[in-house]
């Protein structure tokens, strides 16, 4: 089966370039069509089975199907991080494919259960994906060929940004995240104060940012028929711990991992900004998705689980942006040493969509033995880590298809991470590695670059075994 494009021509709204004292002449629009067994399909769905593996480019320009295998019933796909302080041999039973990270110069691999992209893609693939610096995660084309909401991201002097002295320490400090305690407690809707942070309904409080324990706090403006006009994200400096979710604002939140937020309103906003949280209303904690869930935190895919596992002697900082919300990089995971932690993958047909884009996940990885307190929240170029992190890790599973992507953190920094990362495991369709600054792929990761990330999907989700 093929679908072959009349024209090879297309142009990605996302993408803004501006020619000083130029002007270009635009003939006329093209008109891009594509023929799957000849039934006329749309771009929404040939740039989704690209992504889900479904459909790949064959030479000559055709797409063709492609038929995945499928799992077992009653297992879920697993893709699995490993942490290793050093490259040691052998095997690892996570039961799926696997991501896990090694300082030694061999192998830390990322890996993940089921991918939209059977191939390789760069760093600005990457970017197609997650719009934003360190913005969003929405897939502008998971499944939708839409683009994505622009980010609307504080600036560093928006969030504290007080960062540890060694950024080689163990950094053991946290959360305590790693049980998800009354994550299945539903929440009473307009009974709390809205200066009580719900970690005994779920939440995870962040307390380093210093708000109280929320990941961010937006106060919306009015709405006008489009939607929010003049969102403002709240720093330290303009509140006092649990009285900053206060009267009209929306109150983001972590949760524990394997879990996110399910809660934030219909109205967003009107220029692309997202907006997320509960909100305090007439002096209440109120819900803003009761449809979705009456609950504060919801599971990732079932479908999917992507998990961390650390074999270093150090913790590791995984930081996913809260979004929708303030879209900073402030939702932590920390994958402590010698563990093993779940990596949030959300369904992109359950999660959050806006102006046709779909939710996936964007994690940025620190160095090791940075704190989460200092890895995730802004920071400064001083350090890499924060926003400055040197490498983005993308997730997302839509319709029986998942994937997992690294990339470079660019145009941000081009530093690099002290470890390395394999995307590894049965079924793994493609090839990924990040070592020694750069990001390998092809069949005996001969194709490395410092800049181009790369991309796998999995057509098989059982059997992982990780190599180091």
């Amino acid at each position: 089966m093929a679908a072959r494009p009349r024209h090879h021509s297309h142009q990605h709204a996302h993408q803004d370039v501006k020619r000083d004292g130029d002007m270009v002449v635009v003939p006329g629009p093209t008109v891009v069509a594509y023929i799957l067994d000849g039934r006329p399909i749309s771009e929404a769905e040939v740039q989704e089975g690209i992504r889900n593996g479904t459909l790949v480019w064959a030479p000559g320009g055709h797409l063709e199907a492609v038929h995945s295998a499928t799992a077992s019933s009653g297992a879920s796909p697993t893709a699995s991080a490993e942490l290793s302080q050093s490259a040691t041999s052998g095997t690892s039973g996570l039961g799926s494919s696997a991501p896990y990270f090694d300082s030694g110069s061999d192998t830390t691999a990322a890996s993940s259960s089921e991918s939209d992209s059977a191939s390789s893609e760069s760093s600005s693939a990457g970017a197609a994906a997650y719009s934003g610096a360190s913005g969003s995660s929405v897939a502008s084309s998971l499944p939708s060929a839409t683009s994505s909401p622009s980010s609307s991201s504080p600036s560093p002097s928006d969030s504290a940004s007080s960062q540890s002295e060694s950024a080689g320490s163990s950094a053991d400090s946290s959360t305590d995240d790693d049980d998800p305690a009354n994550v299945d407690v539903e929440f009473p809707d307009g009974e709390l104060d809205c200066s009580h942070f719900p970690s005994d309904y779920g939440a995870v409080a962040v307390d380093w940012l210093g708000l109280g324990g929320w990941t961010g706090i937006q106060s919306p403006g009015i709405s006008s028929g489009g939607g929010y006009g003049n969102i403002r994200t709240v720093s330290s400096d303009a509140c006092s711990g649990s009285d900053c979710c206060s009267e009209g604002k929306y109150c983001s939140y972590a949760c524990p991992p394997g879990y996110q937020k399910s809660q934030w309103p219909s109205t967003q906003g009107s220029t692309g900004q997202s907006v997320g949280g509960i909100q305090c209303k007439g002096g209440k904690l109120r819900l803003t998705n009761s449809d979705l869930s009456t609950k504060l935190c919801m599971p990732g895919a079932s479908e999917v689980e992507i998990l961390v596992e650390n074999r270093m002697s150090q913790n590791v900082a995984i930081c996913r942006t809260d979004y929708p919300g303030t879209e900073s990089e402030t939702v932590p995971l920390n994958a402590k040493a010698g563990t093993t932690s779940k990596l949030t993958c959300p369904d992109a047909d359950k999660y959050y969509v806006w102006e046709g884009g779909y939710t996936s996940a964007q994690y940025y990885v620190n160095p090791a033995g940075v704190d989460v307190s200092d890895g995730c929240q802004w920071g400064s170029s001083a350090n890499p880590w924060g926003n400055f992190a040197p490498l983005n890790l993308g997730v997302g599973y839509s319709r029986g298809s998942a994937w997992l992507s690294i990339f470079q953190n660019l145009p941000t920094t081009t530093a690099s991470l002290d470890f390395t990362i394999e995307v590894i495991g049965d079924g793994v369709n493609g090839k990924c590695k990040y070592s020694n600054g750069e990001y390998c792929s092809g069949d005996n990761y001969d194709d490395c670059s410092r800049i181009t990330g790369c991309t796998v999907g999995l057509l098989s989700l059982h059997g992982l075994y990780n190599q180091c």
